[in-house]
């Protein structure tokens, strides 16, 4: 009895990682196995890069909230410390948006953590 192997399946798999990889430059494109080890390099890159993304946007607020705030005669750090001591709980990516777009809620913030 011959061999039998689902042709079907493993062309449509093969179709699906080949139609993923397009755009790419040259036979990562249209060769399978380069293409196949392209297409999971960028599954690791994704998923390592969904991390970055959330380290990088961190540290842009904290640059934000720190223009600002030398602006007002504190550092960042002095201004986080301020805000823990007066009990004023908002998180970093608020604060840097505030900053940004409504510096007059920021300085009254700011004037709150300094009084307290």
């Amino acid at each position: 009895m011959p061999r039998s192997v689902n042709h079907v399946a493993s062309r449509n798999r093969r179709k699906k990682v080949l139609s993923l990889t397009r755009g790419n430059f040259g036979g990562r494109r249209n060769v399978w196995t380069v293409a196949k080890n392209t297409w999971e390099k960028g599954l690791q890159y994704a998923y390592r890069d969904r991390k970055n993304k959330k380290r990088s946007f961190r540290a842009l607020w904290i640059q934000r909230i720190n223009a600002a705030a030398r602006l007002e005669g504190f550092s960042y750090s002095q201004l986080m410390g301020a805000l823990h001591k007066a009990g004023i709980v908002i998180n970093r990516k608020v604060l840097a948006d505030l900053a940004m777009n409504q510096p007059e809620a920021f300085k009254a913030i700011v004037e709150k953590a300094k009084n307290a």
